[in-house]
């Protein structure tokens, strides 16, 4: 039995937890540094967040696009939804102006692309595994 892995749902999820990480994290700043973490405000572990959020999502996406529905607004909307990401890491001061936007656009990205894989006339022509 092959494991199947709805990729739009792990994208939902992971700009999920992404808003919650970047939401809660900030009330435990004084308690995760008396347990050593140091994760907090780490450049390279963010970058890291944001580089592994675009590669599933664009995954998710690009499979929803090329095998069922052919229309690049998902991909649109997620790719603006990154730019935001990309801006609440280089202006911080700002950084929940840019991170609601983000997570709104990512998230209603992976909900039209399931949408559209759904309801398109050609689900699940071409050669398409599920």
């Amino acid at each position: 039995m092959r494991l199947k892995i709805n990729w739009d749902a792990l994208g939902v999820f992971a700009s999920i937890a992404c808003a919650i990480h970047c939401a809660v994290l900030p009330l435990f700043i004084s308690s995760l540094s008396l347990l050593g973490v140091n994760i907090i405000k780490n450049t390279a572990f963010e970058y890291g967040m944001i580089f592994l959020a675009f590669a599933v999502g664009l995954y998710s996406l690009y499979h929803g696009v090329r095998k069922h529905h052919r229309s690049f607004w998902p991909v649109l909307i997620f790719s603006i939804g990154m730019l935001f990401l990309f801006a609440k890491q280089l202006w911080h001061q700002w950084e929940i102006w840019f991170l609601v936007p983000a997570v709104t656009c990512i998230v209603t990205a992976h909900y039209q692309n399931y949408r559209l894989c759904r309801t398109h006339a050609t689900t699940h022509e071409g050669g398409c595994a599920h």
